[in-house]
């Protein structure tokens, strides 16, 4: 038995043994695509497993993410921070070998995957960063920027609907460097997916502008090696290599479901290593494979030697853009003084003083990306003048996604994470349903994408409560690591821009269609998430806003001021941030003494019973909207100021009632 065949029957052994000792796991995709995984590490891949975040590695991505133990095996052989002992705490509390790839948590892990198909469009965002970077900063004879991007996936991740949208948009895109290879075993939980895929594979991707290779047997190393390679010879394009396997190949329940996701059992496990020759004892790796393994490891390490090099001479050949390397890799622009100048003279959309300010931002921030799923005329996120991403223009900084919003968000996700830039994408605030399944996911990994929901209300009009968005703002707020910033005007739409573009975390800047009025004293104190916005002398009552609806706590102010009744308005654009401020702090915006209250918001009433509290009133949306003129639908549902002003009442007199 050759060494490298052995290096495979390795990787197939510890996953399952893993799996077995967690009792938990999905050993077939680690048994199938085991030939898979070694080929790419062992003779592509370039890494450094002394560095697993040098900047000019290759990314590889388990899309499948069920079989993440076939990774962390992977890990484990070619000399990453994977240690035995982290092998077999698989799948236990606060290992580094959680039971799907978590970012941040293990070393040569690139992205968190396990829903499936997210890890392929995180992936066609790897690839575009690295387009879009080697356009910038490339010189003839210094390729800095020069990358590919492999993703595994599986039958399951093609059925999921997220990849056709990422896999459209990367065959348009032709980006060339993006290596899928297709573990095709054609079982899934339920059995043989004949009955729920039976497309053809290979013509559609065709059909899509990709490269299609096959790979007939996956055991075939010599066959993988050479469809890899040819993968990585046409640049004009994305390939993708069909590669057929056997599903727990090896074992007695191999090509079952039965071993897709759960232990295959002690006796089975016995009979897998007799199939296999393994005369080795429990987690023990053959003397031979850690050696081969590790010497290639070792060996790949010179590559970013030879980058450190390559880098050095670029900085005396090209300094000004190795500073500018520098700065989109590492810098953090000052946006309070970039943005100190944006005036907002008059009534405007938030979705308009959005455009203006991201468009400043973005004369001072070379590295921000704009994208919208065909929306950037009405949400205004175009960077003017910075052209759009294209095979062509690959220093285009606004990307056409097209009408695909769950893949934008997962793969700007992916370009996020790749290092270098910073994204931002845009659609209808309707519509992030859409895209909640990449945006779980950017809250998860504490990746700082930015997303611009425009139409934020009711006030979209018209259009009706198809496009009217209620119940998505307490849905992104109850997202953990997720901040939701609703401003009232320009100045604490700048506030939210900063936020955005500073916190390492992703945030929803949800801005309105229509005109709203500017506030005097609102600007960077918003940063807190709710700040006193006008105040009286000994308020009665406290009257909390967000958006458009801040305008209206106003009005019925000085509706209750001219009653006798002093009332305090409270801007709340972002609960998550003044969830974070001091108690002190929190204590003297929303005094626990002042019990009247009215919160103020056309959307769900559910993010607002903590602050009412037992004797406050909520003006909010318990239906979905309608279609009609905004000023309409606006009186139609309650927000207007007398019925601010009569909520504030009735809260008073439910005070004096108690009392």
């Amino acid at each position: 038995m050759s060494v490298k065949t052995k290096s495979v029957d390795t990787i197939r052994i510890l996953s399952a043994e893993a799996i077995q000792r967690a009792n938990s796991g999905h050993p077939g995709i680690c048994m199938g695509a085991a030939p898979i995984g070694y080929e790419l590490f062992a003779e592509h891949l370039n890494f450094s497993h002394k560095n697993p975040q040098w900047d000019n590695r290759d990314r590889f991505v388990l899309s499948a993410g069920h079989g993440s133990m076939l990774l962390y095996s992977l890990l484990h052989l070619f000399g990453y921070g994977v240690t035995m002992e982290d092998i077999k705490n698989f799948r236990r509390l606060g290992s580094k070998t959680p039971g799907h790839p978590e970012y941040g948590k293990t070393p040569g892990v690139e992205t968190s995957t396990g829903p499936l198909g997210q890890g392929i469009a995180n992936a066609v965002g790897f690839a575009l960063a690295e387009e879009h970077l080697a356009a910038v900063f490339n010189r003839p004879e210094f390729p800095i920027v020069n990358h590919f991007t492999y993703v595994l996936c599986g039958d399951g991740c093609l059925e999921e609907g997220i990849s056709y949208e990422a896999c459209s948009f990367a065959g348009a895109q032709k980006l060339g460097k993006l290596i899928l290879l297709y573990d095709k075993n054609d079982i899934t939980i339920e059995g043989n997916i004949n009955s729920a895929f039976s497309e053809d594979v290979a013509t559609r991707f065709a059909a899509q502008g990709w490269q299609v290779l096959r790979v007939k047997d996956a055991n075939n190393l010599n066959s993988l090696s050479k469809a890899i390679t040819l993968a990585k010879s046409d640049l004009t394009r994305p390939s993708i290599i069909i590669c057929n396997t056997v599903i727990g190949y090896g074992s007695p329940l191999q090509n079952t479901a039965d071993v897709h996701g759960a232990p295959m059992g002690v006796e089975n496990l016995q009979k897998t290593k007799e199939f296999f020759n393994w005369g080795y004892t429990p987690f023990e790796v053959p003397s031979d494979v850690r050696r081969h393994c590790l010497s290639i490891a070792e060996k790949r390490a010179e590559k970013e030697q030879e980058w450190n090099a390559l880098f050095e001479n670029y900085k005396k050949a090209y300094p000004e853009l190795a500073e500018k390397y520098g700065q989109y890799m590492h810098g953090e622009p000052d946006l309070e003084n970039i943005l100190k100048n944006v005036e907002f003279p008059k009534p405007e959309a938030t979705r308009l003083s959005g455009g203006r300010i991201l468009n400043e931002i973005a004369k001072y921030v070379p590295n921000v990306l704009s994208g919208s799923a065909d929306l950037s005329p009405s949400t205004k996120t175009e960077i003017k003048g910075a052209g759009y991403f294209s095979p062509e223009n690959r220093l285009g900084r606004n990307i056409h996604f097209g009408i695909r919003e769950h893949a934008m968000a997962a793969i700007c996700n992916g370009v996020q994470l790749h290092g270098g830039l910073k994204i931002l994408c845009s659609t209808f605030f309707s519509f992030s349903d859409y895209m909640k399944g990449g945006m779980r996911m950017s809250a998860i990994m504490n990746v700082p994408v930015t997303y611009v929901l425009t139409h934020d209300s009711i006030g979209v009009g018209e259009d009706g409560p198809t496009h009217q968005p209620v119940e998505q703002l307490i849905s992104l707020r109850s997202i953990p690591g997720m901040t939701v910033f609703r401003p009232c005007d320009g100045r604490e739409t700048a506030a939210a821009y900063i936020a955005a573009f500073t916190q390492g975390s992703p945030t929803a800047v949800v801005l309105s269609r229509q005109n709203l009025n500017q506030h005097e004293g609102s600007g960077i104190k918003a940063l807190t998430g709710g700040y006193v916005l006008d105040d009286t002398d000994k308020p009665e009552v406290i009257l909390i806003g967000t958006g458009s609806e801040v305008d209206i706590c106003i009005g019925a102010k000085e509706l209750l001021a001219a009653e006798g009744i002093k009332a305090r308005v409270v801007s709340m654009p972002s609960i998550e941030l003044f969830e974070k401020q001091t108690e002190a702090y929190k204590e003297s915006v929303l005094p626990k003494d002042i019990k009247a209250r009215v919160c103020v918001e056309a959307a769900s009433h559910y993010s607002w019973y903590k602050y009412a509290g037992d004797c406050g009133e909520i003006v909010a949306m318990t239906s979905f909207g309608a279609s009609g003129a905004a000023s309409e639908l606006f009186t139609h549902f309650g927000f207007t100021k007398e019925n601010v002003a009569a909520a504030a009442k009735r809260s008073l007199n439910r005070i004096k009632s108690i009392k």
